[in-house]
């Protein structure tokens, strides 16, 4: 039986989204209630920056149906600023507040930056966090230096059950993203779709032709989720200009049929 592929967008509060996604009137505090009707998973962007209150996850959980899942960045004080040396605390903090999600909790997130360049002490450090992360949550975890992806890193997330994050930016070739699906290393796997193109700010409408590349990933999505229970994966508005339409065209092509925005407000009209 194949694992469930879950789509969703890298944040949602986006105001160029009022008009072509939500609704023109829609106020701040009712877009993830509407977010949570159309699509199944969300990536919080807002935990790198810092741990959110217990009553902001609680608003959280309970906005979304159930089934949803936030998948949540760990804080930059663990991944930028300590570089996951002597963060214990901070990790152990922002995980036991988000646990509050419950089942809504889906995998966190631990990106690390460019600069984190794979060395021998790098490759010890990584190590020794991993054997520390509490093992009834799910990570994932993203390198952005394509020489991190070793044997020797392979069998180390192997080991705790990490996934491996897919990242279509600029970071990885894709052929390389290609042959890591091949192999997850978690019963999970974690997608994000980066772009390269030129900077984007104006999120209303797609902007760069994506077809080919969601055509070349659809097939690696459905091989994925026959070998993983769960496959995750996230857009941001810079792989083509307006991520909501990125996760409903990548829908139509692993065969998930998507919820037509504009069936629950008759302002949108991008999705006509």
């Amino acid at each position: 039986m194949a694992g469930r592929i879950l789509l969703g967008t890298q944040s949602w509060s986006f105001r160029s989204w009022c008009g072509p996604f939500y609704p023109e009137e829609i106020r701040s505090s009712e877009m993830l209630g509407f977010y949570g009707m159309v699509f199944a998973t969300l990536e919080v962007d807002a935990t790198f920056y810092g741990i959110p209150a217990e009553p902001v996850l609680q608003a959280w959980r309970g906005a979304v149906p159930p089934g949803f899942r936030f998948a949540l960045k760990v804080p930059q004080q663990v991944t930028h600023d300590s570089r996951l040396v002597g963060a214990d605390e901070v990790l152990e903090r922002f995980v036991d507040r988000v646990r509050c999600l419950e089942d809504t909790l889906g995998p966190l997130l631990i990106q690390l930056p460019p600069d984190y360049r794979p060395s021998d002490e790098h490759q010890a450090t990584v190590e020794r966090f991993l054997a520390r992360l509490p093992a009834d949550v799910a990570w994932a975890i993203e390198f952005r230096h394509r020489a991190w992806s070793t044997p020797r890193l392979l069998d180390v997330l192997g080991e705790h059950g990490v996934a491996h994050v897919l990242a279509d930016g600029r970071w990885y070739p894709r052929e390389t993203l290609f042959r890591l699906a091949e192999t997850p290393t978690a019963d999970f796997s974690y997608v994000r779709w980066m772009g390269t193109g030129p900077r984007l700010t104006d999120y209303a409408e797609p902007r760069i032709d994506r077809e080919a590349d969601r055509a070349a990933w659809a097939p690696v999505l459905t091989g994925l989720a026959d070998r993983v229970k769960t496959v995750y994966g996230y857009f941001n508005n810079q792989f083509e200009g307006h991520s909501p339409h990125s996760v409903r065209a990548m829908q139509c092509l692993v065969g998930t049929v998507p919820v037509e925005p504009t069936t629950l407000h008759p302002q949108g009209d991008l999705f006509a």
